[in-house]
């Protein structure tokens, strides 16, 4: 038994444990105080209620979110510098980013599959065409077309007056991240290749071009809300535009912030060519947002 343990020991890595923490227990309060405020603020918008402690909620579960997850990573790097990460444990940090992306995968899927439904089935049916057109008796007259300047009840849902055209902004803010997707990789191989010089600047660039696209986003909502009368009160287009580029635009912020600080670790010498997970997973999760803002250029602003 003791040569068989022995064997054991040099075959099989350590896998290390780290001891019990309540982060976890605090992260799923952070996220269910935001995830209350962010609800009762639709609510509220929905009931035209002007004052409420909803966004109190939501930037008090943002902020206890925040914390935990500043205290968590830097755990886990303080772990990766002392050489407690194993090779096994290392592998598990993929397929946990892996799958998380996969779930942001399945995320927009809902709403871009709620966008085809309206679009190809629930309009033509309102409009009185195919198999389930009787449904035009609901609101007769109406004829569908999209994007939807005249909605079915144009007392209940204000129309917009025009749409965004895809290629304005929409067009500058694709080339942009087409080319910040460009930059990352640059940087990325400049750490392989233990450049770190080259890494910082190219790392810069791309934190820079995610500044610059959410900045030309909040120039475009501005300008659908003034100038255009596009809100999310505008039927179902304007809820559909509303909910897929706002949330892609959450998801920019985000992934502008975790490239944000993997620059300032770059620039503090962290990162090894054969170890530096967390870049790699910023830069995963930031190809990942790209990838979507071409399907809603494509399906969203263009077709």
């Amino acid at each position: 038994m003791s040569s068989n343990a022995a064997t054991s020991s040099t075959t099989h890595e350590h896998y290390y444990v780290p001891a019990q923490s309540r982060l976890p227990v605090w992260m799923a309060f952070g996220m269910f105080l935001t995830v209350f405020g962010a609800g009762k603020m639709m609510n509220d918008m929905s009931s035209g209620a002007e004052s409420s402690s909803s966004h109190w909620w939501f930037f008090a579960g943002a902020l206890v979110f925040a914390v935990v997850m500043y205290n968590w990573f830097s755990k886990v790097i303080r772990e990766n510098h002392a050489g407690l990460n194993s090779a096994q444990l290392k592998k598990s940090y993929v397929w946990g980013m892996g799958w998380f992306i996969f779930s942001e995968v399945m995320f927009f899927a809902a709403f871009f599959g709620a966008l085809f439904y309206v679009r190809n089935f629930v309009g033509p049916w309102l409009g009185g065409e195919g198999d389930k057109g009787v449904t035009n008796y609901l609101y007769p007259g109406f004829e569908f077309s999209w994007p939807m300047l005249s909605n079915p009840d144009n007392g209940l849902f204000q129309a917009p007056e025009a749409v965004i055209h895809a290629f304005g902004l929409p067009l500058i803010n694709t080339i942009i991240l087409i080319a910040s997707s460009i930059t990352l990789t640059v940087a990325h191989h400049a750490l392989r290749a233990g450049h770190r010089k080259q890494l910082n600047i190219w790392l810069g660039i791309t934190v820079a071009l995610g500044i610059i696209f959410l900045f030309f986003q909040a120039e475009e909502y501005i300008e659908a809300y003034q100038h255009l009368g596009l809100t999310l009160e505008s039927g179902i287009y304007g809820s559909t535009f509303f909910m897929l580029t706002g949330f892609h635009g959450a998801h920019v912020t985000i992934g502008t912030f975790m490239l944000a600080v993997q620059l300032v670790r770059s620039i503090r010498g962290h990162f090894k060519a054969e170890d530096h997970f967390g870049f790699e997973a910023s830069a995963w999760y930031w190809h990942f947002v790209d990838v979507v803002w071409l399907c809603l250029f494509v399906l969203v602003y263009w077709i």
